[in-house]
């Protein structure tokens, strides 16, 4: 047999059962308004894409970075679909081609953003095989 509880007590396990409540109802609220997923930019068409980064030679002869962001806007539906199952395959393309202008560029050079945007549009065709995703260029860095 429990022995019997105080009023006092009572009242104070109420008034804790009423703040977990209120609690629960204020964070289920809060994440039923929550987006479900935020884009980084750009509309609907865009699709953002992992950065890129290649080793240069800075000018002191030390080893630097070239990072760079890019995006694709692909306003066709179906080649909207295809790009986002090939993310993958075309990073590997992207990669790849930055593999081979990191090394070209003379040390100090800056890199050339209209180089990289052509050699990553051919990249972008050649792996979806036709023309339709418009590569855009984002920050180009040198670390």
């Amino acid at each position: 047999m429990q022995p019997p509880v105080s009023a006092a007590t009572l009242s104070i396990m109420r008034r804790l059962s009423l703040a977990l409540a209120a609690a629960l109802i204020a964070a289920t609220t809060a994440l039923a308004a929550a987006p479900s997923e935020k884009k980084k930019g750009g509309g609907e068409t865009y699709i953002q894409l992992p950065t890129l980064t290649a080793t240069i030679l800075r000018a002191d002869g030390r080893r630097g970075v070239l990072t760079v962001d890019i995006g694709l806007d692909v306003p066709d539906g179906g080649l909207r679909q295809r790009v986002e199952l090939s993310v993958p395959i075309l990073r590997d393309a992207y990669t790849r081609q930055m593999l081979l202008y990191a090394p070209s560029l003379p040390p100090g050079a800056p890199p050339n953003p209209d180089v990289i945007g052509a050699e990553l549009q051919q990249a972008t065709d050649r792996t979806l095989g036709r023309p339709g995703a418009k590569l855009l260029l984002g920050t180009i860095l040198v670390n």
